[in-house]
């Protein structure tokens, strides 16, 4: 208990000292690295991907407990990535359930009021989201979308700065979000003066293994002693020591989803704060696996 007190103060000093995150040289992961990859992880063999999923007790990852899952489609399957908005806020299931999907999770940010996606995408070549503005500033995009997701291959590439970047893409399948974690095996500097990067959330994510493998990601949060969820360096290490070169942050928080046909909600939403299955925000987007 001890040794995490002192490591939680430590890595806090880290994250508001640096901008290279995570602080790999003030804080020793190695332990953490290895119950990731020693983890006897539970796996279900679905059609063409694998569902994999493990509970980290209390303070036995990050000194916390989390609970994550792992959707695994492998580069030779013939499952594919798609996109889906519905013009209203609707369930993963419900949306994924539309479409006869086997599996999904929640996408990119969106307005919880109107309903509206507030990050550029695009689906079978039509624009049904585009990169909004800031405040002061209107051609500068956010930070949460400095990362594209592009599919048929699927491909995540970090934008320039303008917002409208994406409008000069060929490809018919884009979604913005972010930030970027991992790009070219390498982690993405990430900003230090954000609650969103330093506190921890439910965190949703796509990553890509050298060999074509795609991994879609979520951990579970705001359920202490059982899920506490992720920072933003916390979120890039995992996705690291799952094997991925890169890395794409997608929605989180309540929206954090993941569901897999004839299972169901398989992780533990928390917008009804209670642990259990039922506890769905509903979002403007999700990724499907068809």
């Amino acid at each position: 208990m001890r040794d995490c007190m002192a490591r939680r103060m430590i890595t806090a000093v880290a994250l508001m000292a640096a901008l290279w995150l995570p602080a790999t040289a003030q804080v020793d992961y190695s332990v953490d690295s290895m119950r990731v990859a020693d983890a006897e992880w539970s796996i279900d063999t679905m059609e063409g991907f694998y569902l994999k999923r493990y509970h980290f007790g209390e303070g036995a990852l990050f000194c916390s407990a989390q609970h994550l899952f792992v959707i695994e489609i492998p580069a030779r399957s013939h499952r594919r990535l798609s996109f889906v908005c519905d013009s209203t806020l609707t369930e993963v299931s419900v949306l994924a359930e539309r479409k006869g999907a086997y599996a999904a999770v929640n996408g990119s940010f969106f307005d919880m009021e109107a309903g509206n996606p507030v990050c550029y995408l695009r689906i079978d070549g039509k624009q049904v989201g585009e990169n909004t503005p800031q405040k002061t500033d209107s051609v500068n995009r956010k930070y949460y979308q400095y990362a594209v997701l592009t599919l048929g291959p699927t491909q995540l590439t970090i934008p320039d700065s303008n917002r409208q970047w994406e409008n000069a893409l060929a490809c018919g399948d884009i979604m913005t979000a972010g930030p970027m974690l991992l790009k070219e095996g390498s982690y993405v500097a990430q900003r230090d003066d954000r609650t969103f990067v330093t506190h921890r959330h439910n965190r949703t994510a796509l990553g890509l293994r050298a060999d074509g493998t795609t991994l879609l990601v979520v951990a579970d949060g705001r359920f202490k002693h059982r899920a506490e969820g992720l920072t933003l360096p916390e979120l890039q290490m995992v996705m690291h020591w799952l094997g991925c070169t890169d890395a794409i942050n997608l929605d989180g928080g309540g929206s954090s989803t993941m569901y897999i046909k004839e299972k169901g909600v398989v992780n533990y939403p928390s917008d009804n704060k209670r642990y259990d299955h039922e506890g769905q925000r509903p979002v403007s987007n999700a990724i499907l696996v068809l």
